[in-house]
Order: structure tokens, then sequence, then C-alpha cells
């Protein structure tokens, strides 16, 4: 008995994404070729369940295509995949850290009730703490500014990501990595492609 098997469009539309991401993954590594019928790619429920597989790592896991290739291939050990699997996850720790300390800083901001922002008297306090003003030891802020000039510090340890050579995700503000060839990338990783398409397809899912 002929197991049974769907088109490319049926086995896309399975986990709401364009036809045209599964030929990528293959051509990435993270998918095999599914057996053809008539040239056209017939997808069996081991073909299925390894797409699905990929979309939890690529969409859910936000893992960049080389890493999720050495968790969906199969083809891979059990301790290479687990040793992406953990680089991956302390990348999202990091990541949630992030933000969960942008969030607490935004909370407190809330909590000001000055009409201008700008004079909230713990302001300093909070310009010491979160941004390079801090490694300055002078006590107002213009001495402050003249010093950090004087100390030609051109680079600080936390340069803002929006400066005009740098190129953000519209999908996750992420910085997008410069493309060695072809067209400039707009979105960080096919996983953000794809959650644009499906929105302007009306499926955010």
């Amino acid at each position: 008995m002929t197991e049974p098997a769907v088109s490319i469009g049926e086995a896309a539309a399975l986990y709401g994404i364009a036809p045209s991401a599964l030929r990528w993954w293959e051509r990435q590594g993270v998918l095999d070729p599914p057996a053809r019928d008539g040239g056209r790619r017939r997808y069996r429920d081991r073909d299925l369940r390894r797409i699905g597989l990929a979309y939890l790592c690529c969409v859910i896991g936000k893992m960049p295509l080389g890493q999720a290739a050495v968790v969906t291939s199969g083809k891979t050990t059990c301790e290479d995949r687990q040793r992406t699997i953990g680089e991956q996850l302390a990348l999202l720790e990091r990541r949630i850290a992030q933000l969960e300390a942008a969030g607490g800083y935004l909370r407190h901001l809330l909590c000001c009730a000055d009409d201008d922002i700008a004079r909230c008297p713990v302001l300093e306090g909070d310009l010491s703490t979160h941004t390079p003003r801090g490694r300055i030891a002078e006590g107002d802020l213009v001495t402050a500014a003249r010093a950090a000039r004087a100390l030609g510090d051109e680079n600080p340890v936390d340069r803002p990501r929006g400066d005009e050579n740098t190129v953000l995700c519209p999908g996750c503000l992420e910085p997008v990595a410069p493309s060695a060839r072809g067209r400039p990338r707009k979105y960080c990783s096919p996983a953000c492609r794809q959650r644009a398409y499906r929105a302007r397809r009306g499926n955010p899912a």
C-alpha cells in the first residue's frame, strides 16, 4: 500500500508558511528533499514531522538556519544537537534578561510625575547607573561631558544600535547582518521574513 503524501502547497499550509520557505530550508540543509512523483515534491508523515521540527526551531526557537540544520537534519550526533540547542538557549536567556531589564526601567520611568521628565530628581542617578555617563566621576553633566571628550572615548561600550550604519529588522528590531553578496537583507532571519509574510496575508500566527 502506498504511503499517503501531500503536495508542497499542502505541506506549507499545514504550518502557515510559504512553499518557498520549504524550498529555502531544503537548500540550507534544514530539510532533506522529499521524494518526488512526476518531478513534484511529495511529503509523507515523516517529512511533515520534520517540517514541524524546523518550524519549531526556526520560528519558535528563533534559531539561525545553520543551527537549525544541526537539530533538524537527522544527520548529526546527539552531542552536537544538544550543544547547538544549548548555545541558542543561552543566547535567548541573555536577550530575555536584557528585555526584562528594559521593562523594569520603563516601569520605573512610569512613576515619574514631573511635568518635564528631564527634570526628574532621580534622573541623574539613572544616568549614572544605566548609561556610559556613569564611568565619569565628575558630578555635573557639563563637566562630565568635557571629561569624556578629553578621554577620547569615541567607542562607548553600549553603542546605540540605531546608528546610520546599522539596519534593524522590522520584525524584531535586531541588527541585520550585512549580506556578503546580492541584495541587502531586510530581515535578520527567514523566521522574521515568514512572520512578515504571514502578517501581510492576514495570518499572523
